[in-house]
C-alpha cells in the first residue's frame, strides 16, 4: 500500500492528476471531485488526444503519449513533479500496469492496485480461474482457447446449438470483442432492422473468420446469462472493503451505462467485498454482475479502476471518487448513508471551442454562448 505520510490535512487545496480526460466518464468524474464540502480540487487533466474533452472541464491540462508508449512513464512523472500532484487518479485501463510497476517513480500516491491483483483483474480468463479455485459462487462456466478445434469444442460443450454461447478476448474494454452465439438469432432483422454494434451472431458466421486469422486468437468462451446485469463499485482499503455500491444497468450503449438505478443487493454487496479482500485489489474499483437463469449472480468482469459511471453513486449520496482520494491520502473517509433506488439518466453535452481555443456551451435559447465553468 502506498499511502502519503506526509500530514496533509483537509484545508489545503489537493491536486489530482487525472488519466484519460478524453474518456466518456471523465465529465462526470471531474463533478464527483469537486462536489465535496471537505476543500478544494485542483485537477490536472491529461490524455493522449490534444483535443480531448475534458481539457475544457479541468484546471490545467496536458497532452501525454499513449499508456503503452515506451516514453509514458517519462511524461506523467514529469508532469506530477511540475503540478505537484497529491493524487494520480487513472482512468483508462492501458496505463493501470505500467503505473502500478512504476509506483515509486512519483511523488505522488499512485491510485492502482498491485501490479499481482490487476494482472488477474485484468485478464478475464484468469479472473474466471480465480473465482472457481477460489470456490466463489459467482465463478461463470467458462474455457479458454487458442484454437479453432478448441473454439468449436469449448462452444459445443457448453450447450450450443441447444442454447447461446458467449466468446470474449481474455484482455479487452467496453464491448470489444464480445459476441453471443445465438443459432436462433434471426439475421435478416439484424441485417435490416438493428444498428451494427449489435453482438449477437452464429458460430456459421464468426468460425470463418476466426479461422482466417494468421494465429488463431486467444478468446474466453463462456455460458450465456440472460438475466439483468448489474455494475457494483467499491473503494478498496486493504483488509476494508467499502461502501459497496450496486446498480442495474438498466439501459446501455456500446458499453455505457444511459440509465442505471442504484439498489440494496446484499447478494452482490457480500459477493464483490470478498473477490476484493481475495484479491487484494485497492482503491476505486468496479465490478459487473449478471445473473443466470436461476437468478444467481456470476461475476463476468473487473475494472480495477474508477468506472465511467461511478457519478451515478454520487447522486445517491456516495463520493466514491473523493473517498478514494482521501484514502490515498491517509485520511479516514466519513460515514454514508446511501439513498438506495436512486435513478440515473445520462445525456450528452457538447463542448466547443472557439477559432482561439476558449471552451463554451451552446445556451437553452440555442444563441447565448456559455463558458465551461470548472
Amino acid at each position: 500500500m502506498s499511502h502519503d505520510p506526509r500530514g496533509r490535512t483537509t484545508d489545503r487545496a489537493v491536486t489530482v492528476l487525472l488519466t484519460g480526460a478524453g474518456a466518456p466518464g471523465a465529465s462526470g468524474i471531474v463533478e464527483s471531485l469537486r462536489a465535496n464540502d471537505e476543500r478544494p480540487v485542483h485537477i490536472v487533466g491529461v490524455d493522449a488526444d490534444p483535443d480531448a474533452y475534458g481539457f475544457a472541464l479541468v484546471d490545467d491540462h496536458e497532452t501525454v503519449p499513449h499508456g503503452t508508449d515506451d516514453d509514458y512513464l517519462s511524461r506523467m512523472v514529469d508532469v506530477a513533479e511540475r503540478e505537484r500532484a497529491d493524487v494520480v487518479l487513472p482512468l483508462t485501463t492501458a496505463e493501470l500496469e505500467p503505473l502500478a510497476a512504476n509506483r515509486e517513480a512519483f511523488d505522488a500516491t499512485v491510485m492502482v492496485s498491485e501490479a499481482p491483483a490487476l494482472a488477474v483483474a485484468n485478464d478475464k480468463g484468469r479472473l474466471y480461474e480465480f473465482l472457481a479455485n477460489g470456490e466463489f459462487a459467482s465463478a461463470p462456466a467458462f474455457e479458454r482457447v487458442s484454437t479453432e478445434d478448441e473454439f468449436v469444442a469449448a462452444v459445443e460443450s457448453l450447450g450450443y446449438p441447444d442454447v447461446p454461447v458467449c466468446f470474449k478476448r481474455p484482455v479487452a474494454s467496453g464491448m470489444r470483442g464480445f459476441r453471443v452465439l445465438d443459432p436462433n438469432t434471426d439475421r435478416l432483422t439484424r441485417l435490416l432492422s438493428e444498428k451494427p454494434t449489435n453482438a449477437v451472431t452464429t458460430l456459421e458466421e464468426v468460425r470463418p473468420v476466426l479461422a482466417s486469422a494468421d494465429e488463431f486468437p486467444e478468446l474466453v468462451v463462456m455460458e450465456y446469462l440472460p438475466g439483468p446485469e448489474y455494475s457494483v463499485d467499491v473503494l478498496g482499503m486493504g483488509e476494508e472493503v467499502g461502501p459497496v455500491v450496486p446498480r442495474e444497468r438498466a439501459r446501455t450503449r456500446a458499453g455505457i451505462s444511459f440509465e442505471a438505478v442504484v439498489e440494496e443487493r446484499e447478494d452482490l454487496i457480500r459477493e464483490a467485498a470478498e473477490i476484493c479482500r481475495g484479491l487484494g485489489l485497492e482503491y476505486n474499483l468496479n465490478l459487473q454482475f449478471r445473473y443466470d437463469e436461476e437468478g444467481e449472480p456470476k461475476c463476468i468482469e473487473i475494472n480495477p479502476r474508477v468506472s465511467g459511471t461511478i457519478v451515478a453513486c454520487v447522486g445517491a449520496g456516495v463520493n466514491l471518487p473523493y473517498r478514494g482520494v482521501k484514502y490515498a491520502l491517509g485520511e479516514q473517509p466519513p460515514p454514508v448513508d446511501v439513498a438506495w433506488g436512486t435513478r440515473m439518466t445520462r445525456y450528452w453535452q457538447e463542448v466547443f471551442r472557439t477559432p482561439d481555443g476558449r471552451p463554451f456551451h451552446v445556451g437553452p435559447d440555442g444563441r447565448d454562448l456559455l463558458p465551461v465553468t470548472r
